[in-house]
């Protein structure tokens, strides 16, 4: 039950966010849009009801309450990072705002972006790891206990993972490509293309 309540949870967050933003940008309907918008943290509520209800009601801790935990502590951490990148793209594509700005690709800003979003994944984790160690004190200490745990170790290894790339992107930061020198350009003169090819055989013909 809580593997198809994490599907229809997940089916639900983006059918509520397509919802929000047609209300949005093409009903013009703002206020409406974002009522709808504002229903998307009910359903983690909704996730997080029926989980400590399936394990009050006796059912072994397994992979799917672990999974749940980490749906949740996503949503906490990525959802409305989430719904503020398609809301910037569905506003200049529907309503012809301005293109949204791409995160950095080079150099220090790209390090600093990777390290604001591992805070966004220590926060995951870190929600993750709470609801987790509740189920622990719920369920017990004995083994019932140990796919609960397993998934606090599998956060600490997605967390230290990501923190391993933002750290490469600090110690080896990407160059940005380096533009051609307009001068060295006009020494070497225009570059034939392919229609030009033609055109110069039969100068020679």
């Amino acid at each position: 039950m809580i593997a198809v309540l994490i599907i229809a949870c997940e089916v639900g967050f983006w059918v509520l966010l397509a919802a929000g933003l047609a209300l949005r940008y093409l009903a013009r309907k703002p206020r409406a849009g974002a009522a709808v918008l504002l229903v998307e943290p009910v359903l983690e509520l909704v996730l997080l009801i029926a989980t400590a209800i399936d394990l009050r009601n006796g059912a072994p801790a397994d992979w799917k309450h672990g999974l749940a935990a980490l749906y949740i502590g996503y949503t906490v951490a990525y959802g409305h990072y989430t719904v503020k990148w398609i809301d910037g793209h569905a506003a200049h594509r529907l309503a012809g705002g301005p293109r949204p700005s791409r995160p950095p690709q080079y150099g220090r800003a790209r390090a600093r972006h990777e390290w604001h979003l591992w805070l966004r994944t220590l926060l995951m984790c870190a929600v993750a790891a709470a609801l987790l160690q509740i189920a622990v004190w719920y369920v017990g200490d004995g083994g019932q206990s140990a796919p609960l745990r397993g998934t606090q170790f599998l956060a600490l290894r997605i967390l230290g993972i990501h923190g391993l790339v933002a750290l490469c992107y600090t110690l080896w930061p990407k160059k940005a490509p380096e533009p051609e020198d307009p001068q060295v350009a006009a020494q070497d003169g225009p570059r034939e293309t392919a229609a030009d090819r033609p055109s110069r055989s039969k100068t020679l013909l």
